[in-house]
């Protein structure tokens, strides 16, 4: 299963805030705005981290965490059967008041009508009291009436008249389950990998590191499928049990090593007067567990030593290299799943095998090329049956393609705390709006910084993102918190500009009138339409425009037979003698970068 939402209440900065949940999420944003603790509470959720009076936003007595899972498969579904509704989703909320512990409570779909109250079957455990109900039909017709026998009536009765019934969906009273306590890991398995962390923890071969995960893939493999890793496993029971006393079959062992009897003689000698034997008895070891055991990782980069005797970069790298590993590990076991058709569903097994990895700022210690790579292995994971989440600084981890996962993080205020800035919606309203936007991702692939900015410039081509930032810098106005984005065009700024309307981030769109006396009329009105759009798309709220009624080269004084040619236009305004128009270098200007 996934997460789909969840909400958060009183814990660190976070007063309210709800999030949509994507299989992969990108939690961007400013230092000490609240990223971290939106990682934290679904930590918190899960039981990675305890909750201290630290954890209480100042002045409030109580905290939750709530969590929507989607996607629950036939295990999660028959576990959690109580609280799946007709959507088939579950919400769950971890809550605790300041000086108690924490309760796990779930919300269900409760039905109106007292008599089918869960919380009230105490009410109605006496026959005259459950008679004057239409449960009476589903309770024998004589002898005593249990607790037992009238929740056995209500979930037939509601099985029965599910078309009749009037449910509200409620957080139940009673406690998630019925239990007082939540196993670690029932929800499934979470993989915390934060900003500075000790590689020789994630190769661990004890719990739930993801190199023990690989090793014991590994294992689990050669069991099946290795002759010789089988007939070792089968030769140390032999041996095993040929130091007990009886063989498999129950019989006496002939064969046992007499050192062995003679230990148990002399033991029980010395009890005599006790009149008790002794046996002694051998289990066979877990080769699997014995294994892992003995397993260690060296790393050999001219000088073989343990993991954590090399540096940050490369610790890092071995925890991304295994991630990586794991992905196709979990690819490959998928594909095996899905070709073995007489799988059955696993009713044994107690918690989830949902997996959940939750990233603090992954590009640390990686260089740009690295980071890219790192984001490709990581929505790779996310597409296997994982959910993904991360924090981060970097626009190598932000895709605008995946806009619905990117979630700005904002924090104006201390009172009104953590706020957020998303957009789950479908942007685009044609497939050929969609193939463009994704299309100019190769004209500017650095894009993704558009969201980092304190503004974003969006203009339409290589000259204007080169020159605008020069004459800016000269004029000294230049702010490195705004970001140009080449749009690859005029007719592709109006995505744009509808992609910073929906996440409410301030923009400045420079375009081309594109009035050329020597156009023909078919052309200016095309270009008049290309003018229009942009103009009827603004938000004039946390947009404006900068229009050139040309284009920028003519402002600049650029000969007609060198236009469209960014590098000449770039080494003409760079030139000791080379002097603003009054239009660019007074208004516009102003507009632009202020």
């Amino acid at each position: 299963m996934k997460i789909k939402n969840v909400k958060i209440h009183n814990w660190r900065s976070i007063k309210e805030l709800d999030v949509e949940f994507q299989d992969i999420m990108i939690f961007i944003g400013q230092n000490n705005h609240g990223k971290s603790n939106i990682l934290s509470a679904i930590l918190f959720f899960f039981g990675e981290i305890g909750c201290t009076e630290l954890d209480f936003k100042k002045g409030t007595e109580d905290l939750y965490v709530e969590l929507l899972f989607k996607d629950l498969d036939e295990h999660d579904k028959h576990q959690f059967q109580k609280y799946l509704t007709s959507e088939g989703f579950i919400k769950v909320r971890k809550q605790i008041l300041k000086g108690s512990n924490f309760e796990y409570h779930g919300y269900c779909e409760i039905p109106v009508d007292d008599y089918l109250k869960e919380e009230n079957i105490g009410d109605f455990s006496k026959r005259e009291a459950i008679e004057a109900t239409p449960l009476k039909d589903f309770i024998p017709s004589s002898g005593r009436v249990t607790k037992e026998m009238v929740r056995d009536a209500q979930i037939k009765y509601i099985e029965a008249n599910k078309d009749k019934v009037v449910f509200n969906y409620e957080l139940e009273v009673t406690n998630f389950l019925g239990l007082k306590s939540v196993a670690q890991g029932i929800f499934g398995n979470l993989f915390f990998i934060p900003a500075v962390k000790n590689a020789s923890e994630e190769f661990n071969i004890r719990g739930k590191s993801i190199f023990n995960q690989l090793l014991s893939n590994v294992i689990t493999e050669m069991s099946v499928e290795n002759q010789q890793y089988i007939d070792a496993k089968k030769k140390i029971a032999d041996l095993t049990q040929s130091l007990n006393k009886t063989v498999a079959d129950g019989s006496l062992n002939t064969n046992r090593p007499e050192q062995i009897t003679r230990l148990e003689n002399m033991v029980e000698a010395e009890l005599k007067k006790w009149q008790t034997t002794i046996s002694v008895e051998i289990t066979p070891p877990d080769i699997d567990d014995a294994l892992k055991v003995g397993t260690s990782v060296w790393v050999d980069d001219g000088v073989a030593t343990d993991v954590i005797r090399k540096g940050h970069g490369l610790q890092r790298a071995l925890i991304f290299a295994l991630i990586k590993a794991w992905a196709k590990v979990s690819k490959e076991i998928k594909k095996k799943e899905e070709l073995d058709l007489t799988k059955e569903v696993k009713n044994t097994r107690k918690a989830s095998e949902s997996n959940f990895y939750i990233f603090e700022e992954p590009e640390l210690y990686l260089h740009p090329q690295a980071q890219r790579e790192l984001y490709s292995s990581l929505r790779e994971l996310s597409e296997l049956n994982n959910q993904v989440v991360l924090s981060t600084h970097s626009s190598s981890f932000v895709d605008l393609e995946m806009y619905k996962s990117i979630c700005k993080v904002y924090k104006n205020d201390i009172e009104e705390g953590t706020k957020k800035l998303q957009y789950s919606g479908e942007l685009f309203t044609l497939d050929d709006d969609k193939k463009n936007f994704n299309l100019a991702y190769w004209i500017n692939p650095d894009r993704g910084e558009l969201f980092f900015a304190e503004k974003v410039i969006l203009v339409e081509g290589a000259t204007d993102k080169m020159i605008i930032p020069f004459l800016a810098k000269k004029l000294g106005v230049f702010k490195y918190e705004y970001s140009i984005i080449d749009c690859g065009g005029k007719d592709c700024i109006r995505t744009y500009m509808h992609l910073l309307n929906k996440f409410k981030l301030p923009y400045i769109v420079v375009y081309d009138k594109d009035n050329q006396s020597q156009k023909s009329q078919n052309a200016l009105d095309t270009a008049n339409k290309s003018s229009k759009d942009i103009e009827d798309e603004i938000d004039k709220n946390i947009a404006d425009l900068v229009i050139f009624v040309n284009d920028i080269e003519e402002e600049l004084g650029v000969d007609v037979a060198n236009k469209n040619k960014p590098y000449f236009a770039l080494r003409y305004v760079a030139k000791e003698d080379f002097g603003m128009t009054a239009s660019l270098a007074g208004k516009k200007k102003k507009k632009i970068f202020f």
